[in-house]
């Protein structure tokens, strides 16, 4: 699944990031890691932009930045 197709509220593990070399060093410098944890903090009209939360850090991406992180869903328990 892409961290472009969750909602706001979800929360998700990353398992690839699938960008170029410069946008992964700029990712990873802000904790957005394979491995890390994340909670999507909110979306802007037409989701042209997200804003995640990684590691207590909040992180405002492009759409089509979003749609290069491959994540795992993490389902919450009711």
């Amino acid at each position: 699944m892409k961290l472009s197709e969750l909602k706001k509220g979800d929360r998700a593990t990353i398992v690839k990031l699938d960008t170029n070399e410069s946008l992964k060093t700029r990712l990873i410098s802000f904790g957005v890691a394979r491995g890390s944890e994340l909670s999507i903090e909110a979306c802007s009209l037409g989701k042209q932009t997200i804003e995640i939360l990684v590691d207590g850090t909040l992180i405002g991406l492009r759409a089509n930045e979003a749609a290069n992180i491959v994540v795992e869903k993490i389902e919450v328990e009711d």
